[in-house]
């Protein structure tokens, strides 16, 4: 026995395999047979997602008790409350390789000299260590008709990808990497063939009452005869695979930022209002996925508006609310502004965490990307070669992270 072993002969038959493979498989369902079924749920809720996926086919009941309303609301709670490393709560990364080092504004692809973009997850720990590769849907790559999609929001492990990166084709895709499987959405009502000129921001959230994901398009049409400020939102559920009427929403123009962030409910995007006095005023608008409601949110009263500042938004670590970023990099003056709402819907909760100079030898100002989960740490992209570093707020101290681009 021993010297077909060491001849590179196998002991084992296909015959004799399938039968191990089968008193495996009886041994395995004998066990599951015995556990009181009272407890099949809580050992469930504590799996990852592929794990469950390949579970339902253990047996009817588990099968039942997976796709059960009630336990996906379960295991999505016990999910986000997890802090261990092997929990679903995972940071994407888009990763898009180009050509020189050309400069692009907040929520766009750098598609100068475009080369290649891979997707990879990433544990949301201390170390950011990678969690997997994705591999993209071959069946959406050869329907795209830019070099790449934008990923446009997340929520729950779902992805939102639009494809607007050079020309806006209105394809929009819902994608769930875990599983591997996607839904492509249908157009939406506004087009520039027939609304003319227009600015857009779209997000993705969750509808807990009703149990359902929302995508969220905001749209500011441009070219209005009687120069009115005219904004328009529509909103795509996934359980009708349908989008709602088309609403007008109280006079403002929304900012340049191509993304709406989700927190406490709410998809958020900021906008310019004009005030009694023939003046503008900046808003933080959150558009509830539930009751589809509008809510005004006032920003700091030290916040100072700059034709010359950028702005972005970002959920706070936990999620419950809103962090605002302001960036102004002149000649003159260069810094990084990070404030978070501490008190969701209370103005006077609006805290400046800290004020960033230019970092590194070429004295560059990191680009913000988002808050970690942990609260006090903000990740940001260096200028200079586009790694990702994570900040930590509270002792001041730079985690240098491998370079991997865009997020």
């Amino acid at each position: 026995m021993w010297e077909d072993c060491y001849e590179d002969k196998s002991l084992l038959t296909p015959a004799s395999i399938s039968r191990l493979c089968s008193s495996i498989t009886h041994v395995f369902q004998n066990w599951l047979e015995s556990l009181p079924e009272e407890i099949i749920p809580d050992i469930l809720v504590r799996l990852p997602i592929k794990s469950l996926i390949r579970f339902t086919s253990v047996s009817k009941s588990w099968n039942s008790t997976i796709k059960h309303p009630t336990f996906i609301r379960t295991h999505l709670t016990h999910t986000r409350n997890s802090t261990h490393q092997n929990s679903t709560h995972l940071i994407l990364i888009h990763n898009v390789s180009n050509e020189g080092t050309s400069k692009h504004n907040y929520g766009q692809v750098p598609i100068s000299g475009f080369k290649e973009d891979s997707y990879s997850l990433h544990y949301d720990n201390t170390a950011a260590t990678e969690h997997c590769k994705i591999e993209f849907p071959i069946a959406l790559k050869q329907m795209m008709k830019n070099p790449c999609f934008r990923v446009s929001g997340t929520c729950n492990g779902l992805v939102l990808l639009a494809e607007d990166v050079c020309h806006d084709v209105y394809n929009y895709v819902l994608w769930n990497p875990s599983i591997r499987k996607y839904v492509i959405l249908p157009k939406p009502t506004v087009w520039k063939s027939t609304h003319g000129e227009y600015k857009a921001s779209m997000g993705l959230g969750y509808d807990a009452v009703k149990n359902d994901y929302k995508v969220v398009r905001v749209t500011f049409l441009v070219d209005q005869p009687d120069h009115s400020l005219t904004d328009l939102v529509q909103y795509y559920s996934l359980a009708t695979g349908s989008w709602g009427m088309l609403r007008v929403l109280p006079p403002c123009m929304l900012l340049s930022s191509r993304v709406l962030v989700f927190a406490n409910g709410a998809l958020h995007f900021l906008a310019l209002r004009g005030t009694d006095n023939h003046e503008m005023k900046c808003l933080l608008m959150g558009f509830d996925v539930g009751s589809e409601s509008l809510r005004e949110i006032l920003l700091p009263e030290s916040l100072k508006m700059d034709a010359l500042s950028e702005f972005k938004l970002g959920a706070s670590g936990d999620g419950k609310s809103i962090g605002l970023f302001v960036m102004c990099d002149t000649e003159t003056n260069s810094y990084l502004d990070i404030w978070v709402m501490k008190e969701y819907y209370v103005q006077k909760s609006w805290t400046k965490l800290m004020i960033l100079t230019p970092q590194g030898p070429e004295r560059s100002l990191p680009k913000p990307i988002c808050f970690r989960r942990s609260g006090h740490e903000v990740v940001l992209q260096l200028e200079d070669d586009r790694r990702l570093v994570s900040l930590d707020i509270e002792g001041y101290n730079f985690l240098l992270r491998e370079r991997i681009g865009q997020k």
